[in-house]
């Protein structure tokens, strides 16, 4: 019996296997060799193998760390944001009656089932000065809102991040509410426990677990963010640069550059370093309480 139970993640694990565990020995075995041109660039490459000069390369890469420490600045301001964002929704949605509490379910879960290529350039017509409607919106205040400058770029990376991820942490929050005894809100109601108290020394403690899962995901999807900020590139390449984020100068390295071999290093460091902190986060996070 228990055999059969095991065989439902047969799946899982064949795709797991195939599709991450052998693409990260393929990478590994990569990494270790160096493309080179022989004369003066115009001939024929050839592999040779070089050991650990790669990842030696990578240590000393400016651009790759630079844009390592930019995402994980941004990292540090935007997850807590979502994740208050998503608690408090979540409480919202618990105060509420169930019949109602499933159409706003569904409401909040939209962006989150909207494909992020097509989320992507829904906001990039929003913001464009062009022939979006929210920077006319925001002359109406006197606000000169530049959504693709510098000072901004982040900003609108940052709110496309909640809007496609708010509901589905939302989601997941509001399932383990639904897992605590209803016995412990009433006694609590009887003691003369407001509903802020309630949710502040009761529900929160309870979903603590859930909020560190969907946090880890959260560090794991913003420390290799591509997408958004390859798009936002068409339109602001002064500003979002081909290394702007790690995946970007892997990609770039990889297919602009042709340096396979080197863009694997990357691919591994990358992997290391975002194991390393999520692997910190919840092991500091997720102690019992004392």
């Amino acid at each position: 019996m228990a055999l059969k139970g095991a065989s439902f993640t047969v799946p899982f694990f064949g795709g797991f296997i195939l599709f991450t565990v052998v693409p990260v020995i393929l990478a590994l075995s990569k990494s270790l060799y160096t493309a080179r041109s022989s004369g003066l660039g115009f001939g024929a490459k050839t592999v040779s193998f070089s050991g650990l000069e790669n990842f030696a390369r990578v240590l000393h890469d400016q651009k790759f760390w630079g844009s390592l420490w930019r995402v994980s600045l941004f990292a540090v301001i935007v997850i807590p944001l979502i994740q208050f964002a998503s608690l408090t929704l979540a409480l919202l949605l618990d105060s509420v009656r169930r019949r109602y509490a499933g159409r706003l379910r569904i409401a909040m879960l939209v962006p989150y089932m909207t494909p992020g290529i097509v989320a992507t350039l829904i906001w990039i017509y929003l913001y464009s000065p062009a022939v979006g409607p929210l920077t006319p919106f925001f002359k109406l205040f006197g606000i000169g809102a530049n959504f693709y400058g510098s000072g901004m770029i982040w900003v609108s990376v940052g709110n496309l991040m909640a809007w496609g991820s708010i509901g589905f942490n939302m989601l997941i929050v509001y399932g383990a509410l639904q897992a605590v005894p209803r016995d412990i809100f009433d006694s609590a109601r009887v003691d003369g426990a407001s509903e802020w108290r309630i949710a502040w020394s009761i529900k929160v403690p309870y979903v603590r677990r859930s909020l560190v899962l969907v946090s880890v995901l959260g560090i794991i999807g913003t420390l290799q963010i591509f997408s958004e900020p390859l798009l936002f590139r068409s339109m602001t390449p002064e500003t979002v640069t081909k290394d702007f984020t790690p995946i970007m100068t892997i990609y770039n390295q990889a297919f602009a550059v042709g340096d396979f071999n080197y863009a694997a290093a990357l691919s591994i460091m990358l992997a290391l370093v975002v194991g390393l902190v999520s692997a910190t986060f919840y092991k500091l996070t997720n102690r019992a309480p004392t």
